[in-house]
């Protein structure tokens, strides 16, 4: 009989995703205003730098896969990166928001080598922390309790960000004020680290290849390319990462020049945590009763309708936007915990038809997604700041209202919608997932795993 995760663990799990997120949500909020409102960056050169540092990052993605593929300690593949990396993550967070007070031009090189720097610290931790939910049990319903988890404490995390940063920033000089960001990311950053390394040193992997089992890279890299459903949920979560990635990066933005108002982050923070959590938190009862790729869609189609609704009607009344982006990140959480059940159905899949798993590869390229979403999503805003022809502090403008407001609504409602075309042709059968679950038990029952 399988081993159930211990208490401590699902709370140690929860509480470093908390962390981690509080970390990247920071950084997707403020460093697109921290670069042109703070150091003066222009837009196009923020922009680049951001995109192309997203791109750069995104490519690490795959390959430190295949590194914690690779690797064999006798702590496990994943948890060593959990122990020691959050430690890097910490100075790299720190340093991109520091104002060193040089020349444009070395301004601009400082701050691209500190947010390349940044997102390679990320990856060092971010698919590790994924892919471990994977190996920390052979029961199925285990481990959708753990990615249920790991995404309530992600989402309490940029909640708390999304909530009690600004108040933190204006604690300390406020939203024009340089070094009220470097104290605010100080002070996340040590809470965040240690509940990192606490994660790392509390979990265990208990599904685990023998040594002899490494896998070579070129063999795989099979784990995507002949596997057909993780190809098209994987484009589909390409889409859908646009959703959040877009409006993390507009957040600060929208409020002051849409809404006038950079406190009502906060709100914005408080509509976050009770839709996304009510969210993900009926998801595992839903997913027991129908289809995950049916719940996916149905998801997709209300959050797009949801979205679109203030655009079009009363959005520029604070209380309704936050109502209706309340129930669009309803419909968020409920993807994103779907997403990664539907992930690990993908790699069961992958054993199933090839004969190894590919755990790390796998959430690599899920992260590379994600970041690669984030990329294109800080393009977008980057093309419009561009096209609306943005300054440091610009007055408001009926220009900017609307440009602003379509980043926060409409392009969201449109990429939800998008999101449903590759999600289609995702199909794993409910005999399939009957004929992997005997196999997954025949196999290890075999090795007395």
């Amino acid at each position: 009989m399988d081993e159930k995760i211990r208490v401590r663990e699902k709370l140690s799990y929860t509480s470093g995703l908390l962390g981690q997120n509080m970390l990247y949500n920071f950084m997707a909020m403020y460093i697109m205003f921290f670069f042109t409102d703070l150091l003066g960056i222009s837009a196009a050169v923020a922009t680049a730098i951001i995109v192309i540092a997203s791109l750069w990052d995104a490519v690490n993605d795959p390959l430190m896969g295949m590194v914690a593929d690779k690797t064999r300690t006798r702590w496990g593949k994943f948890r060593p990166y959990l122990i020691f990396g959050p430690l890097i993550l910490a100075v790299t967070t720190i340093l991109c928001y520091v104002h060193f007070d040089l020349d444009s031009t070395a301004t601009i090189i400082i701050a691209a080598t500190c947010y390349i720097l940044w997102g390679m610290a990320y990856t060092i931790c971010d698919i590790p922390i994924w892919a471990i939910s994977s190996v920390v049990s052979k029961n199925q319903n285990e481990k959708n309790k753990m990615v249920t988890l790991g995404k309530i404490g992600g989402t309490v995390g940029t909640a708390i960000v999304t909530v009690g940063s600004i108040m933190i920033i204006n604690s300390f000089g406020g939203e024009r004020e340089a070094t009220a960001y470097t104290t605010t990311a100080i002070i996340l950053t040590v809470v965040a680290t240690i509940m990192m390394i606490i994660t790392g040193l509390t979990l265990r992997e208990r599904i685990f290849p023998k040594k002899e089992e490494v896998v070579p890279i070129r063999k795989n890299i099979q784990t995507i390319t002949k596997n057909k459903p993780l190809i098209m949920l994987m484009i589909a979560l390409l889409i859908v990462n646009l959703v959040n990635g877009i409006r993390q990066s507009v957040q600060m933005y929208f409020v002051v020049y849409v809404w006038g108002d950079s406190g009502q982050l906060t709100n914005v923070g408080i509509s976050l945590i009770v839709g996304m959590i009510l969210g993900m938190a009926i998801t595992p009862k839903i997913i027991k009763m129908y289809d995950k790729k049916k719940i996916f869609f149905a998801s997709c189609l209300f959050g797009a309708i949801a979205c679109a609704i203030p655009f079009f009607v009363g959005g520029e009344n604070i209380l309704f936007g936050l109502i209706f982006l309340g129930i669009s990140f309803f419909f968020t959480g409920v993807t994103s915990v779907v997403t990664v059940s539907m992930l690990i159905d993908a790699i069961d899949y992958s054993e199933w038809k090839l004969g190894f798993r590919g755990e790390g590869l796998v959430f690599s390229t899920n992260t590379f997604l994600t970041k690669l979403s984030s990329a294109m999503g800080r393009g977008i805003i980057g093309i419009g700041l561009i096209l609306m022809q943005y300054t440091e502090g610009q007055a408001v403008t009926t220009t900017t209202q609307n440009g602003f407001s379509a980043m926060m609504y409409l392009i969201p409602a449109i990429c939800f919608l998008l999101t449903m075309i590759p999600l289609y042709f995702f199909k794993i059968s409910y005999e399939d997932k009957q004929k992997i679950q005997v196999m997954l038990e025949e196999k290890y029952s075999q090795r007395g795993a």
